[in-house]
């Protein structure tokens, strides 16, 4: 279940809200007049997702790659690098 509070918790109660994000690595969703507005979250957490979304991308292009049949076996791959590496 998400953490909701109010944009008046942000302004009075910041050491908390900043306390409960590093412990707990998950958002706390903002409102403003009774509606969401922001989601606040530790640096640590934002970079861990962050990473986690390049990571996906990286996984989806390989699999366009499989699916486009733009591959080669592991031991000719594995064979280039060698060569790359004796240089």
């Amino acid at each position: 279940m998400p953490t909701i509070r109010s944009s008046a918790d942000l302004r009075n109660s910041y050491n908390e809200i900043s306390k409960f994000c590093h412990e707990y690595s998950e958002p706390v969703f903002i409102t403003k007049n009774g509606k969401g507005d922001l989601a606040v979250m530790s640096i640590e957490a934002y970079e861990q997702l962050v990473s986690r979304f390049q990571l996906y991308g990286l996984i989806q292009e390989g699999l366009a790659d499989v699916a486009s049949g733009n591959v080669r076996p592991f031991s000719d791959a594995m064979a280039d690098i060698r060569r790359q590496h004796k240089k």
